[in-house]
């Protein structure tokens, strides 16, 4: 037992001696940084995510009981929508304030509606019901 006992002294006074120690690779500012962002962008408030939606353009695909397709464009930033029919034709809309939903207009072309259900009245035809897809 008395011959281990320098031998263990040794191996600590060794390790003693040696390198500093490197850091781990999850120390750090910039790991910390990264790992506090992924966390906060996991964790967006309502108001966080609102005004996501109100800062950019969100696209939506409407089918329509007259057979039509709408694809439309909500341009929050500029309140405006544009909506292209089937053939391809487009119009831009300007947003309105609704009591609650959404209701857009400009010469003769409307778009309201509430949720996934929509109002689409086009220039000189009969109003359709729409439902969103997409």
């Amino acid at each position: 037992m008395l011959r281990a006992a320098p031998f263990v002294t040794l191996t600590v006074l060794l390790a003693a001696c040696g390198q500093e120690p490197r850091k781990a690779p999850t120390d750090g500012d910039e790991v910390r940084e990264r790992a506090i962002e992924a966390q906060t962008a996991r964790r967006r408030t309502g108001a966080e995510v609102q005004d996501r939606a109100l800062n950019r353009v969100i696209r939506t695909v409407y089918l329509c009981n007259n057979s039509e397709r709408l694809s439309v464009d909500f341009d929050n930033p500029r309140q405006m929508a544009t909506v292209r029919n089937s053939s391809g034709e487009a119009v831009d809309l300007f947003q309105e304030r609704a009591a609650s939903g959404i209701w857009y207009r400009a010469s003769g072309y409307e778009l309201r509606g509430k949720g996934v259900q929509a109002t689409w009245t086009a220039d000189g035809r009969e109003p359709t019901e729409c439902r969103a897809v997409d």
